[in-house]
């Protein structure tokens, strides 16, 4: 029956990844904590080395469509690479303390990205800004800036860093939705692997054989649900992923409270 879990976790994962550029973590760090009884680290690091295979195929999808920014993109990736490694470190504290804190905060980010996809879908965005101005410099710093802010997230929590990268490209740098997704998933593959490998050298305790259960079938929901995205339209596509992120998010909370 766990078994059953494993694969229910890898496939949302995947799902949510290839359909908005999701971290993996949002479905399995809640699953892996609240039903399987995982410690929030331990969860975590399977969740990121998830995210590792599930963002790198979304992301090579957008390359194959030239809605890549490789220039900006692995400028943000040197900063987060930072930022990754210390929130690893401090994620590691602070679950020294709070074992379940992790787990909570992950069910918490989980319930408030599916009410903003809900309530505030991602659906336009301007042209990337292309131009080497005093201007376009400082916004490129700015995101650099921002970049190591989100990877201490997500190194800390394992959640939270896609759709945050997708809010400092769309936002900040004014990149379309195609182009934000796409870059964004490029970073979160290096990101999720920096975590990934900081979690295992703090000495989180991996069980190999459902670490690969749900690695696997989380890139298979990733490489269906991404090929899924590119014909879908997207307000959709905001509706869908919100409602099942609100779901699992207020499921899992109430059954590890209550369960």
């Amino acid at each position: 029956m766990i078994y059953i879990i494993y694969i229910i976790a890898g496939l949302g994962a995947g799902i949510v990844t290839g359909l908005a550029g999701l971290s993996a973590a949002v479905v399995i760090t809640p699953l892996l904590v609240s039903v399987c009884g995982w410690s929030g680290y331990d969860a975590v690091t399977v969740a990121l080395a998830a995210d590792v295979f599930a963002s790198l195929l979304s992301a090579y999808t957008y390359y194959k469509n030239k809605n890549i920014d490789i220039k900006r993109g692995f400028l943000v990736i040197i900063t987060a690479f930072i930022g990754t490694v210390i929130g690893s470190y401090c994620g590691y504290l602070f679950s020294q303390s709070q074992p379940d804190g992790l787990g909570y905060i992950s069910m918490l980010t989980t319930v408030f990205l599916g009410i903003k996809f809900l309530i505030k879908p991602i659906t336009g965005g301007k042209e990337s800004a292309s131009g080497e101005s005093t201007r376009e410099k400082k916004k490129t710093v700015l995101a650099m800036f921002l970049g190591c802010l989100i990877g201490w997230v997500c190194g800390f929590t394992g959640s939270g860093g896609g759709i945050l990268m997708l809010t400092v490209f769309t936002v900040v740098l004014g990149y379309n939705l195609k182009i934000a997704v796409g870059t964004s998933t490029m970073i979160m593959s290096i990101v999720a692997l920096t975590g990934a490998v900081s979690h295992i050298s703090m000495g989180a305790n991996i069980k190999a054989i459902p670490m690969a259960v749900v690695v696997l079938t989380c890139l298979l929901g990733a490489l269906v649900s991404a090929r899924f995205a590119n014909r879908c339209e997207i307000r959709k596509l905001n509706r869908v992923v919100g409602t099942v992120l609100l779901i699992l998010g207020i499921g899992t909370i109430a059954l590890k409270m209550f369960g």
